[in-house]
């Protein structure tokens, strides 16, 4: 059972630890995404999925044994050195300690063979273009950015979604 810290005066204070998943974990991921109320949900079943077949390229944030905050990428099939960040979710609690810039940074430094990173961000995501922006910048890797799946392409009402590509990483 994860315990969750309404109050943030309660909240621990103690430092993330970052690991791969287990399949196990793919719940805890699922309820991040979930509460996160600005992702696109998947089911649960694709969450366990993800920890299965992508657990190497994908980083689980805890803080004193709570699951607060993930990752999930992987190396695209037909550019393997092009690592594509899916997904970057931190429990609501924990917002606001660069949880997420520390995740990225031990997933990059984790995982081999990535010169490239990749995402897709709407324009109206800031926290996203913050981190991916700082990530280029603290690495002095250019950044660039095209659209990539626009409105007409989703069967939904969705935003644009742009492509960053960021690299050579060092």
């Amino acid at each position: 059972m994860v315990v969750q810290h309404a109050d943030p005066q309660t909240r621990p204070s103690s430092v993330a630890q970052f690991h791969r998943p287990a399949l196990d974990d793919g719940q805890y991921l699922w309820r991040i995404a979930k509460d996160s109320q600005t992702l696109d949900l998947n089911s649960s079943y694709t969450y366990l999925l993800w920890c299965r077949d992508f657990a190497d390229t994908t980083i689980m944030a805890t803080i004193d044994g709570e699951p607060v905050g993930f990752i999930s990428a992987y190396f695209r099939p037909e550019d393997p050195e092009t690592l594509l960040v899916w997904q970057v979710a931190v429990d609501a609690d924990y917002r606001g300690r660069r949880l997420a810039a520390s995740m990225l940074d031990a997933l990059a430094e984790r995982v081999d063979g990535a010169r490239w990173l990749e995402t897709t961000i709407t324009a109206d995501n800031v926290a996203s273009n913050r981190l991916f922006r700082s990530f280029a910048q603290e690495r002095g890797a250019s950044l660039e950015r095209d659209p990539l799946f626009e409105g007409e392409h989703f069967p939904d009402d969705h935003d644009t979604e742009f492509l960053i590509r960021i690299g050579p990483l060092n």
